[in-house]
């Protein structure tokens, strides 16, 4: 299972670290990620790292704010210079066959955990 952590408020051109921790299997191989999805818009790819951590991947609108890692069974986001725009519920998720990046099809999701960036 994939839990996921460290969301909440914060002001813009803060910084905030999510926390996704996999347990129960092997997530070897895996593509791990994290997803968003703001109100009345549809969820969106946002990062992605493959567990070796040879390959990731960001979504243009996060790319040089955003980085995603891996340490241990933990896979985090961390977030710098917040925008409102970035308000969302984060997801995270495991895909567990590799077909390229960004992926689009997961396996396993965590909890949506809620960031609020105020202007």
């Amino acid at each position: 299972q994939l839990q996921a952590s460290g969301g909440g408020p914060v002001q813009a051109g803060g910084s905030l670290r999510l926390s996704c921790t996999a347990s129960g299997r092997s997530f070897s191989g895996y593509t791990m990620a994290w997803l968003r999805q703001a109100p009345g818009k549809e969820r969106e790819f946002v990062a992605g790292v493959l567990w070796s951590g040879v390959r990731k991947d960001y979504a243009e609108s996060v790319k040089g704010r955003f980085t995603i890692s891996r340490a241990s069974n933990t896979v985090y986001l961390q977030m710098n210079s917040l925008k409102p725009e970035d308000t969302a519920v984060y997801y995270c998720a495991a895909s567990r066959v590799f077909r390229g990046m960004p992926p689009v099809n997961f396996d396993l999701w965590g909890r949506g955990t809620q960031v609020t960036v105020s202007s």
